[in-house]
């Protein structure tokens, strides 16, 4: 019998993994009006076809909820891909000689004066990097091959950038130029700037690049949201835009891109569901400028708050372990313990600010994601948000720590006890596991992105590819929370790590809606809830974990609306 409104898709023959709280199973599923109307087994769920109805044949692959990426830069993803920017991801690049090969070839038809751009070099993937631990790139390696431009190469983790003198002398940066905290201009062995810059000191030359206009802003989003729904992917949260960001990224983390996407909504075009966290001011100017900053961005609710919303501020508390700027309780293999990057001369001057910045942002009602990655961070921020959440008690604030490489134990039951949670980022795991040992040691190395523990401990886990740093890939973030293996050498790193399948489908989906106040509506399979639709063209339960980067995704749907598809015909 065919219900009273005929289903406009129904789903059969494959797996259905519903995600909701029993992980249930159903072999069939049906979607009208954008929403959920049946879930089941196919005889009862035809009984919503009708006439009109499409009828997808699974053929025996897997239907799940549209996957969220809890940590993703929309605009600086799409402004790292060519041809705004040179590609210097491996294995386009594999050694230093490749990128000053590319440099070279763009110097060839770029007009003199004018920048060169890249985006994706990775130390652990360059060839005189991983041959002397040592070797670092510079500006050495860029002058001969780029004379007359300006050259500036973001690293895939976006905490470095490797110039040359020509961007150098147009940023005016010397021996002498002053640094904010937690910020290094390398210097070589004449101590004149190497052409490294980590951490704040980035922005002393991103400052003076042309930023790219709106248009190429929105150009960038639709190249990102033309990626994302063939990998399935139907939301996202874009974690930072505001003033901090007008010169990251060329301004790819702007002020400007809150309307740039507001803009692409109201032309029917912003394919995913993004959720937005605010980035008021850069974090060396310390708690007052970062007040002052807030109070002028607020932003109101938009057109459509399911498919844009502002949700709440980032705030930046330290840097990576790469760079040796994520704050350490144990130093470093080579020494040091990083710090925060909060304005202060002490560390107790910007513990005090940072808890400032978050006491305020928690008391005007916003949700608070603070990036920190070392250990001592991390407990710092936690003891910020119960702090906060002792001054002003409000329910179901769900701060998160970002990243939370080093999650402690201590931060873990502190999180779990408030309602807070982490996200995490297993593609990032998967890429610098074969690396870090050099920097924390091996016990750490394989500590590092603590799944098996923060779940057990009861916090809520996300996860997030946080592209452009990696590519947006969750089917490799499941293999590697599943496998704990790294990238270049297949080595396991933190075996105890592990979680199963279900736990990390969780992180990708009903729990990072939970991260985005929606789990009530989206995250789930489930009757009443929006059709946002993954297909996999294979059995993903039954599939061993290291053949799961390769399942294709067949169908994307925001809303019941296909936004990819490989099924038809």
């Amino acid at each position: 019998m065919t219900a009273a409104h005929p289903a406009d898709l129904v789903f059969v023959n494959g797996s259905v993994l519903t995600v909701d709280p029993g992980f249930t199973v159903a072999s069939a599923l049906a979607v009208a009006d954008g929403v959920v109307t049946a879930v089941g087994d196919r005889s009862e769920v035809m009984a919503h076809a009708g006439p009109g109805t499409r009828i997808v044949d699974l053929r025996g692959g897997t239907l799940l909820p549209g996957i969220n990426d809890a940590h993703l830069h929309g605009c600086a993803f799409g402004m790292t891909r060519p041809p705004l920017s040179l590609d210097l991801t491996h294995p386009a690049v594999r050694s230093i000689a490749d990128v000053a090969g590319a440099v070279r070839a763009a110097a060839g038809r770029t007009p003199v004066g004018e920048w060169i751009i890249g985006h994706g070099w990775d130390p652990g993937f360059l060839q005189e990097c991983a041959a002397d631990p040592g070797r670092r790139p510079g500006r050495r390696d860029l002058d001969p091959v780029s004379p007359h431009h300006p050259v500036l190469l973001y690293s895939a983790s976006g905490h470095a950038t490797w110039v040359n003198s020509a961007a150098l002398a147009r940023a005016g940066v010397d021996r002498h130029t002053p640094v904010p905290s937690g910020a290094v201009i390398v210097a070589d062995e004449a101590g004149e700037p190497s052409g490294l810059l980590y951490e704040g000191a980035q922005d002393l030359v991103h400052r003076v690049l042309p930023p790219p206009s709106p248009e190429e802003k929105a150009d960038a989003i639709r190249a990102t949201l033309a990626t994302l729904a063939r990998l399935g992917v139907t939301s996202y949260t874009e974690p930072g835009l505001g003033p901090g960001g007008d010169r990251l990224m060329r301004g790819a983390l702007g002020q400007d891109v809150l309307g740039v996407y507001q803009d692409l909504l109201a032309r029917g075009e912003l394919t995913a569901r993004v959720s937005a966290l605010l980035l008021p001011t850069g974090m060396s100017g310390g708690a007052e400028e970062f007040v002052r900053a807030l109070e002028g961005m607020r932003v109101g609710p938009g057109a459509d708050p399911r498919r844009f919303a502002v949700l709440g501020v980032k705030v930046f508390a330290d840097g990576i372990p790469l760079n040796k700027t994520s704050w350490m309780h144990e130093p470093y293999v080579s020494g040091g313990h990083g710090a925060l990057c909060v304005g202060g001369h002490t560390d107790a001057e910007r513990t005090a600010g940072l808890e400032e910045m978050i006491r305020y942002a928690h008391a005007a009602g916003l949700q608070v994601g603070v990036h920190a990655t070392g250990d001592r961070c991390i407990d710092t921020v936690v003891d910020a948000f119960a702090a906060a959440a002792a001054a002003h008690p409000r329910p179901d604030a769900r701060h998160y720590v970002i990243h939370g490489d080093f999650l402690t134990a201590r931060s873990m039951r502190e999180l779990a006890a408030h309602g807070f949670g982490v996200n995490m980022n297993p593609t990032i795991k998967w890429t610098v596991a074969d690396i870090e040992e050099e920097y924390v040691g091996p016990r750490r190395a394989a500590y590092e992105w603590p799944y098996r523990d923060a779940l057990d401990a009861g916090v809520l886990v996300t996860s997030g590819s946080d592209a452009p740093v990696t590519f947006p890939d969750w089917r490799q973030g499941i293999a590697t929370m599943m496998l704990r293996e790294a990238k270049g050498s297949g080595r396991v790193s933190g075996a105890d790590q592990r979680i199963r399948l279900a736990e990390a489908v969780r992180t990708y989906t009903v729990d990072a809606a939970w991260q985005d106040f929606a789990e009530s509506w989206k995250g789930s399979l489930e009757v009443g809830k929006v059709a946002d639709l993954c297909v996999l063209g294979g059995d993903l339960r039954a599939a061993d974990p290291h053949d799961i980067p390769r399942l294709p995704v067949v169908l994307t749907a925001v809303g019941g609306e296909i936004v990819h598809d490989e099924l038809s015909g």
